[in-house]
C-alpha cells in the first residue's frame, strides 16, 4: 500500500494545485468564481487562504482519502485518470478539518510544525479551513468528468449528508474533552469516531461509487468498509500518540503527549479508567481534567495507559473494525488486485508507525 501512496501522490497534488493554485491571480479568480462585482485582491487572498494551504499540504499527509478514491474508481474498471478532480474533493475538506480542529483544541503543533492558527492567526486558520469544505464543491459544479445530471445531484446530496455528520462528531469530541468526568461509554466513544472520521471516509468511498454509476448494494457495501477502516484508523492515531510519547520519539508530528494535555476520553482512556484500581483511575481523571500538566504528568498518565492494558485493547478493537471492514468487501466483484490493495489498507491504517 504504501507504495500506491507514493505512486499516486504527485499527481494528487498537480491537481489540488489546479483547484487552488499555488500562487493566486486575477485570471484564476476569475474563471473560478466568476468576474468581479468591483475587483479582487489577489495579494490578499494568496495571503488568506492559497499560502495557509499548501503550507499544510507541503508538511507532509499520505493523501490516503485521495488515493483510496482512485483504487475504488480502478477496481469499478475506470480509468482513475479521468477523475483526478473527485480526489481532490475527501483530501482538501480532510485538511480543512484539520485547520479548524486545531483551533478549537488549541493545538500548538501539526505535521512537525506550529498550527496554522498560531502562525497565520486564528481568523486566516478558520477562514482558511472553512473555504476548504466549500472548494470542493466546485469540482461537482465544473463537472470535469462530464457527469450526467442525476449523478451530480446524488454527490451534492451524499456530500452534504456525510459532513452534517462529520461536524456531529467532532461537536461531541468537543464536548467531551471539555467536560471533567469521563462519562462516555466505548459504543459512543466509537459513533463519535464513526461520525468524525469515518464520514469523511464514507465520502472517499460513495463518491467513487455515484461517479462510476454503482448499484446502491456495491456503494453501502464500499462506504462501510471505508467507515470501518476509517475508525480503525482514529484509534491507531491515537495509539500512535500515546507509544510515541512514552518513547519520547518527535516523528509523530505532535506535541508530547497531546491527547492527555487536551484532556481528550479516548478508547485507551474509557478502558483504563474502568480497568484500573480506583486510586489510578481517580488519578487519571484528575491529570485529564487539568488545564495545565507537566511532563512528568503526561508521562504518569500514559504509564497508567500502558500498566491497564489500554493501548493493547485499543489495538485490538482496531484490528476487529480492520477485519470487519475486509469482510464489508466479500461481496463485492473487484479483481484479485484491487481486493489485495484494499486488504493492505486495513492493515496499513494500524500498522504505520506515523
Amino acid at each position: 500500500m504504501r507504495e500506491t501512496l507514493a505512486d499516486w501522490r504527485p499527481a494528487i497534488d498537480e491537481a489540488i494545485a489546479d483547484l487552488v493554485p499555488r500562487e493566486i491571480d486575477a485570471d484564476y479568480l476569475e474563471s473560478f468564481f466568476g468576474s468581479p462585482t468591483y475587483e479582487y485582491d489577489p495579494h490578499g487572498i494568496q495571503r488568506a487562504l492559497a499560502t495557509p494551504l499548501w503550507d499544510l499540504l507541503d508538511r507532509g499527509g499520505k493523501r490516503w482519502r485521495a488515493i483510496l478514491f482512485l483504487v475504488f474508481v480502478e477496481g469499478f474498471d475506470e480509468d482513475p485518470a479521468e477523475y483526478l478532480p473527485y480526489a481532490c474533493i475527501p483530501e482538501i475538506l480532510h485538511n480543512g478539518t484539520i485547520i479548524v480542529d486545531d483551533v478549537e483544541d488549541g493545538a500548538t503543533i501539526r505535521r512537525g510544525e506550529r498550527a496554522l492558527h498560531r502562525l497565520y492567526g486564528r481568523d486566516i486558520a478558520l477562514n482558511a479551513g472553512n473555504a476548504m469544505y466549500f472548494l470542493p464543491l466546485k469540482v461537482i459544479s465544473r463537472n470535469p468528468a462530464g457527469l450526467p445530471a442525476d449523478r451530480r445531484l446524488a454527490a451534492y446530496e451524499m456530500l452534504m449528508d456525510e459532513l452534517n455528520r462529520t461536524h456531529l462528531g467532532q461537536g461531541m469530541d468537543i464536548c467531551w474533552h471539555n467536560e471533567r468526568d469521563v462519562r462516555i461509554n466505548t459504543a459512543q466513544y466509537l459513533e463519535m469516531c464513526a461520525c468524525k472520521t469515518g464520514c469523511l471516509g464514507r465520502i472517499v468511498a460513495r463518491l467513487a461509487a455515484i461517479i462510476t454509476d454503482q448499484p446502491d448494494d456495491v456503494e453501502e457495501a464500499i462506504a462501510e468498509y471505508a467507515e470501518l477502516t476509517a475508525v480503525a484508523f482514529q484509534i491507531g492515531d491515537d495509539i500512535l500518540d500515546v507509544e510515541h510519547s512514552l518513547g519520547r520519539a518527535g516523528a509523530f508530528g505532535k506535541e508530547f503527549g497531546n491527547d492527555i494535555r487536551e484532556g481528550k476520553k479516548t478508547l485507551m482512556v474509557i478502558h483504563a479508567i474502568d480497568a484500573s484500581e480506583p486510586e489510578r483511575a481517580r488519578r487519571l481523571q484528575a491529570i485529564l481534567e487539568a488545564d495545565d500538566n507537566t511532563d512528568e504528568q503526561i508521562i504518569e498518565a500514559l504509564e497508567i495507559l500502558e500498566a491497564a492494558g489500554s493501548i493493547e485493547y485499543a489495538r485490538e478493537r482496531a484490528l476487529e473494525l480492520a477485519a470487519d471492514a475486509r469482510t464489508a468487501i466479500d461481496g463485492v466483484a473487484f479483481d484479485a488486485e484491487t481486493t489485495r490493495k484494499l486488504e493492505e489498507f486495513t492493515e496499513f491504517v494500524i500498522e504505520r508507525d506515523e
